[in-house]
């Protein structure tokens, strides 16, 4: 029996699962088979990107399900080289075929590249492709407070979602703040981190042992207690069905402050500031 996900409900009345699932860097046949299996397991809502390669695999994954298509929300993500305004308009256009679907649930940004500064014409046919209803929801990745507040202003549009990366090495506090304050909800990329170092570290041991629950599940429930949406990837039916069995449990108030407390000044996975990254 497939588990069932509480919601979260996005700033244009969407509502998504508080978890999905990452398929990067997951291809071909080996792809869909995990696509097919997450969602059998329950996993309602799919994370692809043009740049993962893997569009087609994700398709012919929620295909096999045998799931309606409208119980499904597919994500997918404009990649820098796509930020012209009409390169951004023909990159959802075909991500819609590749994945073969009639509409994109999420589309997102997936990275600023700010020194090329396309971002904004990106943002503006992102909203241009909801209003035609291509895409359904509309948001960005990697994306900074300034970045965000410059969209923002120029638009009048706020993105539904910014997925940036959180686990609790990077914790994200003063993002979380603004998305707050902005009204995004924060989505999570990578939220277990680094190789599950940070699943040996005392706080989430100790929690998970409290709890009678892996330390994985610790942090992911770590993730959807702060009000994010965790987006783990696992080509392990077993895996798959532990990462989203993480609501029959709730943590403490100290037991998360001690893992936000695992926050590191160095604690991105790699040289990714989104104010230098750049993405092609």
């Amino acid at each position: 029996m497939a588990l069932q996900i509480p919601t979260y409900t996005l700033n244009d009345g969407i509502t998504v699962p508080q978890v999905g699932f990452g398929t990067y860097p997951l291809k071909g046949e080996d792809g869909a088979w995990a696509v097919h299996s997450a969602i059998t397991t329950g996993y309602r809502l799919i994370d692809t990107a043009v740049n993962y390669q893997n569009e087609g695999a994700v398709g012919e994954g929620i295909r096999r399900s045998g799931v309606a298509r409208e119980r499904i929300q597919v994500a997918t993500k404009i990649p820098g080289r796509f930020h012209a305004y009409d390169d951004a308009i023909a990159c959802v256009q075909e991500s819609s075929w590749r994945l073969g679907v009639d509409y994109i649930d999420l589309a997102l940004i997936h990275w600023p590249n700010p020194s090329v500064d396309k971002y904004s014409e990106a943002w503006r046919a992102l909203v241009q492709l909801q209003k035609d209803g291509l895409v359904r929801s509309i948001g960005v990745s990697n994306f900074t407070e300034e970045h965000l507040r410059r969209i923002i202003d120029e638009t009048g549009v706020t993105p539904a979602v910014n997925q940036v990366e959180l686990h609790p090495y990077f914790p994200q506090e003063e993002l979380r703040l603004v998305h707050a304050e902005l009204g995004i909800r924060t989505e999570s990329w990578s939220p277990l981190g680094r190789a599950g170092a940070s699943t040996e570290e005392a706080p989430v041991v100790e929690a998970a042992e409290a709890h009678g629950v892996s330390p994985s599940q610790v942090i992911l429930r770590w993730q959807t207690q702060l009000g994010a949406l965790p987006i783990p990837k696992s080509a392990a039916p077993a895996r798959q069905r532990e990462n989203l069995n993480i609501f029959g449990f709730e943590l403490t108030e100290t037991e998360i402050s001690a893992i936000t407390a695992l926050g590191r000044p160095d604690g991105r996975l790699f040289d990714a500031d989104p104010n230098f990254h750049e993405e092609e």
